[in-house]
């Protein structure tokens, strides 16, 4: 691994720590996170698949009260490392970053421990009108979201690739393949929890369409994808021009209305 990858691959880490924190990029999101490694590394479709099979998983981890959610931050950037260097299959990168997630998870607990000191000196700041100190803090607060995913990543990418299939190898096969279970049902559980969101009953036929195609044809994704697009686009033609029929039709009713009313008059 070059230098210069090195590099990108701890800037990638900064920005996906920070947006696990301000969301509103979503720059934390495992299809994003691997995809972004899988071009830095030279392999941009091991990253995508495994970024989208992460991406399913991900989907029923969210914080609940105190309860912190996997991170997703971590597994996303290292597992693709590990699976792009070491050559491994997306099935032992599943496995890895399961267990990346758990202990991802303790590790941003603890990052959240220490920002509380910060939050209490940015509220001494405010009482004294620094807003200099406030920003100082908040930028601090995220340097520590962003180095706690940057540390792993530079510790990961300096080890050897032989020591990585090292490690990779001498996992027992009961632990990978239960993990792979595991992980597959909780991909089940996120793709239910996608269903579940899109249970629209006047929507319900494109989900039937697209099942029956991917089931008896020989479609890939990019066909799926602008398919997709064509209907979603069709359908919005389709409603605006009904939504309009109505009003219009009310338009030429009123006309008519008026015209009559002027002729009683005369």
């Amino acid at each position: 691994m070059s230098t210069i990858q090195i590099i990108l691959l701890l800037i990638i880490a900064a920005i996906t720590g920070i947006g696990s924190v301000l969301d509103e990029g979503q720059t934390h999101r495992p299809l994003i996170a691997c995809s972004l490694v899988g071009a830095v590394l030279g392999d941009l479709k091991t990253g995508i698949i495994l970024g989208g099979t992460l991406e399913m998983m991900a989907l029923g981890w969210m914080n609940v009260g105190l309860a912190m959610a996997p991170d997703t931050a971590i597994a996303s950037v290292i597992s693709t490392i590990l699976v792009i260097t070491a050559h491994q299959g997306v099935g032992e990168g599943i496995a890895v970053a399961i267990a990346l997630a758990a202990a991802g998870q303790a590790l941003t607990i603890f990052v959240r421990t220490l920002t509380v000191f910060l939050i209490h000196r940015a509220d001494k700041y405010a009482e004294e009108g620094n807003f200099k100190g406030i920003e100082i803090m908040h930028i601090t607060a995220m340097a520590f979201q962003a180095l706690r995913v940057m540390i792993p990543t530079l510790i990961v990418a300096l080890i050897s690739v032989s020591a990585v299939q090292s490690f990779l190898g001498h996992i027992p096969e009961v632990i990978t393949k239960g993990l792979q279970l595991g992980g597959g049902i909780i991909v089940v559980v996120g793709y239910a929890m996608v269903i579940n969101m899109m249970n629209i009953p006047h929507l319900k036929p494109f989900f039937y369409i697209g099942f029956l195609l991917a089931a008896f044809t020989n479609f890939n994704l990019v066909g799926f994808g602008a398919l997709g697009l064509c209907l979603a686009l069709l359908y919005q033609q389709v409603m605006q021009r009904n939504n309009l029929q109505p009003a219009a039709t009310q338009v030429a009713v009123g006309h008519t209305n008026a015209y009559d009313d002027d002729d009683l008059d005369a």
